[in-house]
Parts: C-alpha cells; structure tokens; sequence
C-alpha cells in the first residue's frame, strides 16, 4: 500500500461493533483513523440485561475504546458527540471542534422507539446503555425493597408487578432473568414478602414471542418463561403507560394493570446523527429512520460515505436484508474496512454478502433456544453454547476470564453478583424536617 494511501484520514462515528472492527482492521494495516464516539467504551450489548438484574457489573462488558486500539499508532479516539457533517468540504463537526475527513464512516446505531408515544418514556425505560441498564437494575431491586417495607396489600402486590413490553429477545431475556430472581435467587432473602409472589408480566402483539423464530422454539421459549414464574401476553397491544399502570388491550377486552415497574422493549428507531446525515446528504430512509445504502455500505452519490451497524438498511449480494444484529454490524464494519484498503491499492470487492451464523436467546439459567442454521438447539444444551458464544464473542480476553468466572460462581452458588441500588439514598436532614415539621402528625 503506498505513503499516500495510509496518510488517507478516515473518520468513524460510533465505536459500536460496526465501528470498532473498522478501526481495528484498519488500525493493523497502519491507516490513520479517527473514531469518536459519545462515550469512551465498547460496550457489549447482548449481555447488557445481564447487567440490569444483577448478574454482571458493567465493567465486565464494557471496554474503552482506547484499550482496544492502543497497539495502533495510527488510531485515535476521541469521546465527543458529533452533531454535524458537510459532505461537500469534508467536514465532520463535534462538541469540541471538527474533522477533516477523506473516508467517513458512519455508525451510530439506533435509540428506542415509543411509535410517537414518548410520554411512556420516564415510565419505561429501554435497554440500550449503561445508564438504562443501572436505572432498571435499581427500579426492579427497588421494587422488592419497597415491597418488603409496605404493610398495604394492594401496594405490595402493585410493587411486585413488573411488566415487560415486547416479546423480541431482549423482553424474553428480561422476563426469564427477573423470574430467575423472583423464583429462584431471592426466595431466601426477605422476610415480609416471598419473591414468589412476584407476577412478571410480558406482552408481545405477534403471535407468539420470539416472532422471527422457528415455531418450535417458539414454544420452547414460552414454555421455559412459564416455569420461571411469568405470564405470557401475545396479540396483546399496549395502549397507555403511566407512572403506577398499565393499560393493554387483547381483542376488544381492555385491562389497567397496577405496576411498579414497566420495562421497554418494543422498537427502535435511527440515532439523531442518521437523521442529520440523511438531511444533508439526501439519502432515503426507511420507515424506522435507517440510511438505506449501496450493497457495498456506500451512500448513493457518496462513494466515501459508508452507514454500517444497525443504522444502515442494507440488502446484501444475495438479496437479504442485513438483520440488526452483533454479527452483521462486525461483518459490515470489517467488509467498509477491506473495501477501503483494496481501493487503497487501485482494487475493489464484490457487494457485501452477510453470513447467517444463526440467533440465540436465553431465558433463566439453563434454558435457551436457537436456530444455529444447521441445526436447533434448545434447553440446557442451548444454554451451554449461548454461554460459549457470548463469551468468546467479548472484544478483550480480561474480559471473557472475568465473564466466565462470575457466571461459573454463579452456576454454582446460584447467587446474583450485582444486586447494588446505587441510587442517592434518601436524605437524614431533610427527612426529619419534613417529618417533625410543626403541625404534621408524625403517626401518618
């Protein structure tokens, strides 16, 4: 590869699946990149609920960006949020300043969707950072907590109500992991209520959860959820969340459930910057937001423009629409980088073709189903190789010895590893002053 070719300056938004491989891969042929992204980490995203109901610390998850790129000279990375891009003078504008670029890759990701309902959102939270991930974690062990000080009832059954929205994989992983603790990991570990109790509610509008899957592992799934403890909605729609119910409707019957917890897994939709790079470079997006882009990742009329990961709509050489998952934003995001370097050398690739390793979920300890292509896997024997996967599938080998002894300490002790509420306690002072005001009766 010739001088000028490596002193090419390729810019990468988002250091995500997608964007971290592009770095890595260009990094190692010595070509100079820049990868900025919001936040300073990697974060792992499928064993993100894992990190919600207290299996995991996030640490174990999330790498910095930095970390994985140190022994490439040539990369850099910036935590910044860009909110601009000119594609006629090249230019990538940040928080603190902007970009010159000759090769942009884009690859933002997706936010959560409400389909126009953002009301909902402080009433349901999503599963998509660190941040939401540490709010759910603290609004289900919270929920116990309160319910074990409450002597109402009716509050105490609200409390223990959790309600989960959409039955794609991370509601089902969701809704198998608090059963896991209700049923199983607390049982022991409170004294005026049985987690037991506990009545964990998913709702999906399809059929059956797990819509893209095979019907057998439909069922499978569905089955493995009702031994946990919960309660499966399908052709169930939600109609409206509030801060203590939720109301759904199946067929015409409509129900309010009480709730003290409603956790959102329904949609998403583009990140702001896919927006923002469609308006100024014209490309067409798809209903949910996604840039629609050249089989080779391009944007049409911008051969040095390249949209990778969950935010690109991509039909592949063989036709197949590219699904939003870890594998196809790694795949994209290593094809935009070999492309890059066979240009680099007055060549090029054949379209972007994705390779279908297969899907997995996991629901509880033990239980997990998947379609692997070749075969289909469900039960104990499923979850053996989701493990594995998932595992070897971490961006850092520190990693994956930290991942695979917590959940081996786990198997075997059955004992959670993060059940931390975090949250600002409530405050001495001010409580007595509201308490002991002049007036109030101290026995309400």
């Amino acid at each position: 590869m010739t001088p000028s070719a490596l002193s090419q300056h390729v810019v990468i938004v988002g250091g995500g699946f997608a964007g971290l491989h592009a770095a890595k891969r260009l990094g190692k042929a010595g070509c100079r990149v820049t990868l900025l992204d919001k936040r300073n980490f990697q974060l792992f995203q499928p064993l993100l609920y894992q990190v919600a109901t207290g299996s995991l610390p996030p640490g174990d998850i999330a790498i910095p960006q930095r970390v994985v790129l140190r022994k490439y000279p040539t990369v850099r990375a910036i935590q910044a949020t860009a909110y601009d891009v000119d594609p006629q003078a090249r230019v990538l504008r940040h928080e603190h300043g902007e970009l010159q670029y000759d090769t942009l890759i884009v690859a933002t990701g997706v936010k959560h969707s409400y389909f126009g309902k953002d009301q909902w959102k402080p009433f349901a939270p999503g599963l998509k950072t660190v941040e939401h991930a540490i709010e759910i974690r603290h609004k289900i062990f919270k929920a116990f907590e309160l319910a074990e000080v409450t002597e109402d009832p009716a509050e105490r059954a609200r409390l223990m109500t959790f309600v989960i929205v959409g039955g794609g994989p991370t509601g089902v992983e969701l809704a198998g992991a608090i059963g896991e603790l209700a049923h199983k990991t607390m049982v022991k570990d409170f004294r005026a209520i049985d987690p037991r109790a506990a009545r964990i509610i998913l709702v999906e509008g399809a059929a059956g959860v797990l819509p893209v899957y095979d019907r057998s592992l439909r069922d499978a799934a569905r089955q493995s959820l009702e031994q946990l403890g919960v309660t499966v909605m399908t052709e169930t729609r939600v109609e409206d969340i509030g801060e203590r119910s939720v109301r759904i409707r199946r067929g015409d019957a409509v129900e309010t459930i009480d709730c003290g917890t409603v956790l959102w897994a329904a949609g998403v939709t583009a990140s702001a910057f896919g927006q923002i790079l469609a308006e100024r470079t014209g490309a067409e997006r798809d209903r949910g937001g996604r840039v629609m882009v050249n089989p080779d990742c391009s944007l049409p009329g911008h051969d040095n423009i390249f949209v990778v990961g969950d935010l690109a709509k991509l039909k592949d050489a063989a036709g197949h629409e590219v699904p939003g998952l870890a594998q196809g934003a790694i795949q994209e995001g290593q094809y935009v980088a070999n492309l890059l370097l066979a240009r680099a050398r007055g060549k090029t690739l054949a379209p972007f073709r994705y390779k279908d390793l297969g899907s997995m979920a996991v629901i509880g300890m033990n239980h997990a189903v998947g379609d692997l292509r070749l075969f289909k896997v469900r039960g104990i024997v499923g979850w053996f190789i989701w493990a594995f996967v998932h595992v070897a599938s971490l961006v850092a080998p520190e990693q994956r010895v930290s991942v695979f002894l917590e959940w081996a300490w786990k198997y075997l002790t059955r004992r959670q590893g993060d059940r931390l509420i975090t949250t600002n306690p409530t405050n001495t002072q001010r409580l007595r002053a509201e308490r002991l005001a002049p007036g109030r009766n101290q026995a309400a």
